[in-house]
């Protein structure tokens, strides 16, 4: 068995620093066969696995590092509803027949979520609550139409609070002009989820191989997957790499963008941290470069924002985010960082998920823009769906056009990050 190396390691995080026990996985020796082939143990690769192996495939998940290694593992935590684009977005730029059924599946992934957590008893820390807020008038109006979208297709749990005192019951600061309140939002421990899975789809049969990064994908009838010290032949394979794609599949890597996010994580805050956000829910608000937060179980404040088109790492994240953090919470500006990291998610042109298929027996997954935390676990069931014969749901979202970055890959993340720019310009003068 190969040893870990720096690169293999979880990223240095709390969430690492925290996770649950969980076993050493070798990497793949030899030649196996199996019904599927997974390519990522990210939450795209472990929720089809888990479907898959419910239904009574033999299913084989290859990771090139560890389980929950990318974006699974490093993220926010934040049960999100919808999509990157919301789904009055999409109906304007494609329709309401192509709307209608992203509408009936964009509250379903939490769903998915929480039934894993209750069947599995996975242990991730979850908690039910989460909150969007306004900064200023024009993105208080935003909250107000995004309320009365959400409860258009059948979403009755939101509570609009634009009250100072009332917001402070809720969360603690006066950064806000209004927050809408949803119970079915949620935070957890990215890290556990991920495991949790993982662990939930070897009690179903399911075998990972970790440091065992794909070299090549040989197409045919029965496609063969290399690595660097083995082969895996299936019946199915499913590309679920997301933002650490790299050269795999070029016309994959060609149509999305990596981006990082970066994210800290305080010492522990004792009852300041209550008093900070007395409900215990997850909060984001509403611009552009949006910051989001919540409280670990250990009452630490979790905090992240900002992205890196390109997915270049910054020198130091503290200088990025904590004077974000301090400017909704100025009782932190003493506040000990306790953890600090970065992350990549895979931004498309059109900010929504690219599904689809490579081949009759090769699908694929990628590019929530940020919003993956939700989706991936419903593309998941979809992607089962397919295999099985069952693609309506599945080719709903195969069906949406997708374009490369203009400028190619030498000026998309200029042009991309002078967009940015401007929107969050906007946002800052609540034009």
């Amino acid at each position: 068995m190969s040893s870990t190396t720096s690169s293999d390691a979880h990223a240095p995080s709390y969430y690492a620093a925290s996770a649950s026990v969980s076993p050493a996985r070798p990497p793949l020796r030899g030649a196996v066969e199996t019904d599927i082939c997974i390519i990522g143990a990210g939450y795209t690769g472990l929720s089809s696995a888990l479907h898959l192996a419910e239904a009574g495939f033999k299913v084989v998940l290859l990771e090139q590092a560890r389980v929950g290694w990318g974006a699974s593992g490093r993220n926010g935590g934040q049960i999100v509803h919808s999509y990157s684009r919301d789904i009055d977005v999409i109906e304007s730029s494609y329709g309401h027949d192509v709307a209608k059924p992203l509408a009936a599946m964009m509250f379903e992934g939490a769903q998915i979520i929480r039934e894993r957590v209750a069947t599995y008893q996975i242990d991730c820390d979850l908690k039910d609550g989460g909150v969007y807020a306004a900064l200023t008038p024009k993105k208080v109006y935003a909250l107000e139409e995004q309320k009365e979208l959400w409860e258009k297709w059948g979403h009755q749990h939101l509570t609009l609070i634009d009250n100072a005192a009332e917001i402070k019951k809720v969360v603690h600061t006066d950064h806000y002009q209004a927050i809408l309140v949803d119970k079915t939002g949620g935070h957890f421990h990215p890290l556990n989820l991920a495991l949790g899975e993982a662990a939930a789809v070897e009690h179903n049969g399911g075998v990972i191989y970790e440091h065992s990064a794909v070299t090549k994908i040989v197409r045919g009838a029965n496609p063969v997957i290399h690595t660097a010290d083995g082969q895996v032949k299936a019946k199915f394979v499913i590309v679920a790499c997301n933002a650490y794609i790299g050269d795999l599949e070029p016309k994959l890597a060609k149509k999305s963008m990596p981006c990082g996010t970066q994210v800290i994580t305080t010492a522990p805050l004792g009852q300041l941290a209550d008093q900070l956000i007395p409900s215990d829910y997850c909060v984001e608000d509403n611009n552009f470069l949006l910051d989001y937060y919540r409280l670990s179980a250990d009452k630490r404040m979790i905090f992240g924002g900002g992205v890196n088109y390109g997915a270049r790492d910054p020198a130091h994240i503290e200088s990025i985010v904590v004077p974000n953090m301090c400017k909704v919470f100025p009782q932190l500006k003493k506040a000990k960082i306790d953890y600090a990291w970065t992350g990549n998610f895979l931004l498309t042109l059109s900010r929504l998920p690219e599904v689809g298929q490579l081949t009759d027996n090769i699908y694929y997954s990628q590019g929530c823009s940020g919003h993956g935390i939700t989706f991936t676990h419903l593309i998941g069931r979809l992607l089962a769906e397919a295999i099985k014969g069952q693609a309506e749901r599945f080719s709903a979202f195969a069906c949406l056009p997708h374009y490369p970055f203009p400028g190619g890959r030498l000026l998309r993340v200029p042009l991309t990050a002078m967009g940015a720019a401007w929107y969050d310009l906007r946002d800052r003068l609540g034009v």
